[in-house]
């Protein structure tokens, strides 16, 4: 038999660092813009959201604290 090689599955990654996966829900036209935004700045999708996280709980923490 020829060796067929079976596809690699489409979408999987690689976890970068210490990263894990975090699954929510947002309009789609938000994650629409944000995929525009990663394409953009040739940057990753989960990267912008990961900047905006951060910067949003810094924010948050900086209003809290006295």
């Amino acid at each position: 038999m020829v060796g067929k090689r079976k596809a690699p599955k489409r979408g999987k990654r690689t976890p970068i660092g210490d990263r894990v996966q975090f699954l929510t829900m947002m309009h789609p036209d938000v994650i629409a813009d944000i995929k525009q935004v990663a394409i953009d700045e040739h940057r990753a999708a989960w990267d912008i959201m990961e900047q905006a996280a951060k910067e949003f709980l810094k924010r948050r923490k900086s209003r809290r604290t006295p």
